[in-house]
């Protein structure tokens, strides 16, 4: 089974080469424009804008789980997860879960009112687990951003 820890300064590479891996899987590689030293300076400067935690196999980095804090007028504090990733090979060996149970411990520890992600309608195997997690998909609501 995979450890899973808090990321640290030296995860930054692994942490950037999984989000690559990430994004070629939802094909949309080109969207990255994230490096390694804005991950460092985002999640490690004065004002942290992001956690992460890593699974670790052997030495290796072979997941990552992204969050950060939100605000809910109606809730208040939220975690929110921005992307949770395993790599391929590792799948199925329980990591999704072992991540979702320690974001879940962190999102109590902090006080937060939920847990909260979103997940790709066509990415059925990801709806699947979240559902077998525990989680409510609401298909009500809209994405909604305008780049900048």
């Amino acid at each position: 089974m995979a450890h899973i820890r808090k990321g640290t300064p030296e995860d930054i590479n692994a942490l950037h080469a999984l989000i690559c891996e990430l994004a070629e899987f939802e094909r949309a590689l080109p969207e990255v424009t994230n490096t390694p030293e804005q991950l460092l300076k985002d999640g490690f400067g004065e004002n942290p804008l992001y956690g992460f935690y890593v699974a670790e196999l052997e030495a290796r980095v072979v997941g990552i789980a992204l969050y950060y804090y939100r605000y809910s007028t109606w809730k208040g504090k939220v975690l929110y997860l921005e992307d949770i990733y395993i790599q391929p090979a590792h799948r199925g060996q329980g990591i999704g879960e072992a991540f979702i149970k320690v974001l879940e411990t962190h999102a109590q520890t902090e006080q937060c009112a939920r847990l909260q992600l979103q997940v790709l309608d066509w990415n059925e195997p990801a709806v699947r687990f979240y559902e077998k997690m525990g989680m409510s998909i609401d298909k009500e609501w809209w994405n909604v951003y305008k780049t900048i």
